[in-house]
């Protein structure tokens, strides 16, 4: 069979680019910073359509599919969008998700921040692993922009195959379905980085010359199930050093601060102390005045701001503790942005002296 110019049948699987010209400028270094993710509103029905891609992910729920897949639609996707969806609306605000509102900020401050390293075209594009906008359309936004290297920054400084791995995932089925696939890289995690241990400091140190020093400070962590540390997952581990680097530059002393994990969810055991049991126990014990950071989290969000800043406060307040106070994430902090510029120049260093330069054709 011939299959000529005006014939109707399609050939090609994967995504080409439109209106390409061997002539075109191909200097261009996309930026991906990806975060974890959040409903479009603060509904239930919303809240249903996040949980379901969410809790979908084998990286996150690691069971056999089918059980998990009966278990997530006939119970979970039927009981839990309602309460929290209730606990998003306590956090809501007028931009909408305090994460995705944050994440903007980040967006936009990075992009000025890293333009004049590059000495070529350079574009930061935001993505979430869940919801929107999604890490498809922010990679076929890069697509268009003409990017030919990639960096990926997942705002995830412990790594963990329930983010990290879990964005790596997303963008390569997405990569692997265009025709011509870009150079690629992805920072794997930063939990140790001079930069971002110093941030953490600083900001510790800012709010306490504020509000005064309490007696204890927990650096609370969100949880992963025992048996992924005990499978090779190095999260664990990276949040311990995290902790260990910031109370030894601080000078801080054994019994003035803690570490806990929090936002375990069913019945099996998760990484331990729990946040909110340390909380309780704390407060039993005399504790009157607590300090909560949450180092591994990028923006504030209804983990953060929810979980922790409410919830975990009642726990400590009800067991008989006097002040609780919540020391925000980096956020869109000066600092925060010059940390994440300095991991992207580290890691496409190679790509910023790279000179706009037109290919010619024979």
């Amino acid at each position: 069979m011939n299959i000529g110019k005006d014939d109707s049948i399609t050939m090609t699987k994967y995504i080409g680019t439109e209106h390409f010209s061997h002539d075109e400028d191909s200097s261009c270094s996309g930026i991906l910073i990806t975060n974890l993710g959040t409903p479009d509103e603060a509904t239930p029905s919303a809240v249903r359509r996040y949980l379901a891609e969410f809790l979908s992910d084998p990286r996150i729920v690691e069971a056999p599919r089918w059980l998990w897949w009966f278990a997530l639609h006939a119970v979970i996707l039927r009981i839990r969008p309602k309460p929290v969806a209730k606990n998003y609306k306590k956090i809501w605000t007028d931009e909408g998700s305090p994460l995705l509102a944050i994440s903007k900020k980040q967006h936009a401050l990075l992009q000025e921040a890293i333009a004049p390293y590059f000495k070529g075209k350079v574009k930061v594009e935001l993505a979430m692993r869940y919801g929107n906008p999604s890490i498809k359309k922010a990679l076929r936004n890069l697509k268009d922009a003409g990017a030919q290297r990639i960096l990926v920054l997942p705002l995830y400084p412990q790594y963990s195959a329930t983010t990290t791995a879990s964005t790596f995932d997303a963008v390569v089925d997405e990569l692997k379905t265009w025709r011509w696939v870009p150079e690629f890289r992805i920072v794997q995690h930063y939990h140790e980085h001079d930069a971002y241990i110093q941030a953490l400091i600083n900001s510790i140190s800012l709010y306490q010359q504020q509000h005064g020093q309490a007696e204890k400070l927990l650096f609370s962590f969100h949880g992963l199930p025992q048996r992924y540390l005990d499978q090779g997952d190095p999260y664990f581990c990276e949040c311990h050093k995290t902790a260990r680097l910031i109370t030894e530059k601080m000078g801080l002393k054994e019994h003035q601060w803690g570490l806990a994990f929090q936002s375990r969810f069913g019945r099996e055991e998760w990484l331990k102390p729990y946040a909110d049991k340390t909380l309780i126990k704390w407060a039993n014990e005399g504790v009157k005045h607590v300090q909560v950071c949450c180092p591994g989290f990028s923006a504030d969000c209804l983990e953060t701001l929810e979980e922790i800043k409410v919830e975990n406060r009642d726990y400590f307040l009800n067991a008989g503790g006097e002040k609780f106070e919540y020391i925000p994430a980096l956020n869109d902090d000066a600092e925060h942005i010059a940390m994440m510029g300095q991991l992207i120049k580290q890691h496409a260093s190679d790509w910023l002296a790279i000179k706009k330069k037109e290919i010619k054709r024979d």
